[in-house]
């Protein structure tokens, strides 16, 4: 993504499904800028929480550049 790393992430819910969250990080010069998003919506798998994450951290860091 250029300048933006993003780090897709999830977490088990109480009820055993998984929440995505990411952030994402940015570093230039002598500033920085870090954001965690996350999502009511629930998955059935780790991995699906960590590509929905993923995905939706590419179209913001896409928004972001222009």
């Amino acid at each position: 993504m250029g300048k933006y790393f993003v780090t897709p992430a999830s977490r088990q819910t109480n009820c055993g499904r998984f929440q995505a969250t990411f952030a994402v990080q940015r570093t230039q010069k002598n500033s920085s800028y870090c954001r965690v998003f996350r999502f009511d919506q629930t998955f059935a798998s780790t991995e699906a929480a960590k590509i929905y994450a993923v995905t939706q951290g590419w179209v913001h860091a896409l928004q972001c550049l222009d």
